[in-house]
């Protein structure tokens, strides 16, 4: 018990949290007394600290093999869990896996086992049958957004994988979706059910909108944008080619900003995230595809250029704001004969924008590629003291940091970006000369 403690402990404090909320609290109490429990919960509500905790609790400090396996319905919820995981400071190796990273270089990373793995169903079950790693320690199993999985069609990768797994003691299931089946494959029999789905738990959303006077909604969408001026802020689109046409049209007016959907690169996926969460753009136009699995905090308007489809996808949407007891606004942008949806409950405050407007500033940060990650075992306190001692930068001048497998991105300050690059671009870091740029 004092080990738990302990461990929760240094856990909220390198989180930075004040405290656990209540979802959290259920969790660790429930720890002990089930071996299934069934996490049902509002995106936004902080689950996944909710279950990293508990497992964490269970983990083996000695072995060196696989002990927890955490399955997820995309490549983007697998990297943040991966990056709240780091934040923890637990010390223990994980591992994160998902389709269109280098299937290679995640087998060499089995080479020394890490005691979590994250993954998609398809990439895991992928590993499994090639005999990447040994499946037959593992305890722990976490099937995060379950709802989405089965949505995605991962019911026969998950079944095939579970199927693997001989050793497993302890079963946590979450979902956003409270009518689903769960499956005699997941082996979760007499669970406890956590259930935060009630209406007192839903996230603090105003709802507002603006109507457009012509068929072409870009001349509105532009006005509230600058409006709404330096907030975080996500626009949604039903198709990637309307992601990509006002991708140009804002270009063309001069507003920061990024693109995300299913038809990028990997990697051109992954930077537009990190860029928005480092906040070197406050702007991201995209699809359902940032729906789900997206963990930015500070993201304080969701604009629905083109209408969801489903009450669930509205939610879904939505939930990428307000999150962890924060405000958060909807707006609808509506063109003269669209009509406000029939599944809304709240009836939205139409808005009237002013004419006059003026673009927004650019973002304070502005992103640095460093090329060297992991592999080169380059760590944040490296970074940091490269761009203070090198770089002439003071502490509040460095922003977020993500170090990937083999190159790093850091937020700067914007106004020193220029000086910093002169002064930085024939020192080496941790005795290597590496490329360093502002990042595309």
């Amino acid at each position: 018990m004092k080990r738990k403690e302990e461990i929760t402990t240094k856990s909220i404090e390198n989180l930075k949290f004040e405290s656990l909320n209540e979802i959290q609290e259920a969790m660790i109490s429930n720890d002990l007394i089930a071996d299934n429990i069934v996490l049902l919960a509002p995106t936004g509500s902080g689950k996944t600290v909710a279950f990293l905790l508990p497992l964490l609790h269970r983990l083996n400090e000695k072995a060196g093999t696989i002990q927890a396996l955490i399955l997820v319905p995309s490549r983007e919820l697998a990297l943040q869990i991966e990056q709240v995981f780091r934040s923890m400071g637990s010390g223990f190796k994980v591992n994160c896996c998902y389709g269109g990273h280098p299937f290679k270089t995640e087998r060499n990373n089995f080479s020394e086992p890490p005691v979590v793995l994250i993954g998609t169903p398809g990439r895991i079950a992928a590993h499994i049958r090639r005999e990447s790693f040994n499946p037959d320690n593992v305890h722990l199993l976490v099937l995060d957004e379950f709802d989405k999985s089965l949505e995605m069609g991962f019911s026969d990768d998950m079944s095939f994988i579970i199927s693997r797994l001989p050793q497993i003691k302890k079963r946590i299931l979450t979902s956003a979706t409270q009518a689903i089946e769960i499956p005699d494959y997941s082996g979760i029999k007499d669970p406890v059910t956590l259930n935060f789905l009630s209406e007192e738990n839903r996230p603090n959303i105003l709802l507002k909108a603006v109507r457009a006077e012509e068929k072409d909604k870009f001349d509105i969408l532009i006005r509230l944008v600058c409006t709404l001026g330096n907030e975080p802020t996500l626009v949604f689109c039903n198709h990637r080619e309307a992601v990509d046409r006002i991708d140009e049209l804002l270009s063309a007016e001069g507003v920061a900003h990024d693109t995300f959907h299913g038809g990028l690169e990997q990697d051109e996926r992954e930077r537009a995230l990190l860029k928005f969460r480092n906040g070197s753009h406050q702007i991201l136009v995209t699809t359902d595809l940032a729906s789900r699995g997206l963990d930015i905090p500070e993201i304080k308007n969701i604009i629905h250029y083109q209408g969801a489809n489903s009450e669930e996808v509205f939610i879904h949407r939505n939930g990428r704001t307000a999150r962890m007891n924060a405000a958060g606004t909807a707006w609808l942008v509506l063109a003269d004969k669209e009509k406000v949806p029939q599944f809304l409950t709240q009836t939205p405050e139409f808005v009237e924008l002013p004419d006059l407007i003026k673009l927004p500033d650019p973002p304070l940060w502005i992103t640095l590629y460093i090329g060297a990650g992991k592999k080169d075992k380059i760590s944040k306190t490296d970074i940091v003291g490269f761009l203070i001692q090198k770089g002439n930068l003071e502490k509040d001048d460095i922003g977020l940091i993500s170090i990937l497998d083999n190159a790093s991105f850091v937020a700067i300050n914007r106004v020193k970006a220029r000086q910093t690059l002169a002064l930085i671009k024939d020192e080496k870091i941790k005795n290597k000369k590496v490329r360093i740029a502002i990042s595309n």
